[in-house]
């Protein structure tokens, strides 16, 4: 059973989701992030993986996007640094998030099947239309064992969203507002009446609430009105400015909870 479908039946609230951008602080961080993430609680990890334009998120991810592609990082360098992450202990979910234009040049069967190989759970692929993914690529995602997440925002009509539960498995992320990442803070009474209709649509997919989370309150209050919380542009900045890591991401993980 793949690690996220795993997850949700074990754990139907306060899961805690942690992004991340792969190459970033530095080069070689990636395997050492993944391990701090695990040490200090994290339920599900999110490697970003740098894209020259990343259109979903905000100053603080797109910097460190930008950081990241100038230390050297791509997608063949990321799966070299993750080729044996499972045989060195982390048992974490783990979902690559990114944008459709590399991972297609990759080749979308070639990018699934080393996902296999490595033992990634899932991607997230914000601007993969779900049309497309349902006629040209569901099979070859579903083959391999990866899961493709969608995003809903606001602005989602009930009809799109009761598709994308329909074909999806894992979870659905719920995009609080219409913004970008780290654009916002706080749960506010627009997002409320948002998660409050999603919920009364009784899906059957979890949801995790991202855009705007970043620390104990802001979790506990979006953990509320779904099954758990996305938080990444505040641990982006958190290890952007650390000088020890592990101590620091552990710390800040524990924190939430």
């Amino acid at each position: 059973m793949n690690r996220i479908t795993s997850l949700f039946k074990e754990k139907s609230q306060n899961v805690l989701n942690i992004y991340f951008t792969a190459g970033f602080p530095t080069l070689n961080d990636t395997p050492d992030i993944l391990k701090a993430l695990q040490v200090g609680g994290a339920d599900i990890v999110e490697i970003g993986m740098p894209y020259s334009d990343p259109v979903a998120d905000g100053e603080t991810i797109q910097d460190s996007n930008q950081a990241a592609l100038e230390n050297g990082m791509s997608i063949k360098v990321l799966f070299e640094q993750l080729e044996n992450i499972r045989a060195e202990g982390v048992t974490l979910p783990i979902i690559l998030m990114g944008y459709l234009n590399p991972v297609y040049q990759y080749g979308i069967e070639n990018f699934c099947k080393k996902c296999k190989e490595i033992g990634i759970d899932g991607l997230i692929l914000p601007d993969l239309p779900v049309d497309e993914y349902f006629r040209e690529y569901k099979a070859i995602f579903e083959s391999y064992g990866i899961l493709n997440i969608f995003l809903i925002t606001p602005q989602t009509s009930e009809d799109r969203i009761r598709k994308i539960d329909e074909i999806s498995d894992g979870f659905i992320y719920m995009v609080s507002s219409a913004s970008v990442t780290g654009a916002t803070s706080g749960i506010n009474a627009g997002m409320e009446e948002y998660f409050n209709r999603v919920n009364a649509m009784n899906l059957k997919n979890p949801r995790l609430i991202g855009f705007g989370i970043k620390d104990k309150e802001t979790f506990s209050k979006a953990a509320k009105y779904a099954s758990g919380a996305i938080i990444g542009s505040q641990f982006v900045r958190i290890i952007g400015t650390s000088k020890n890591l592990k101590e620091d991401i552990v710390t800040y993980v524990k924190s939430l909870r």
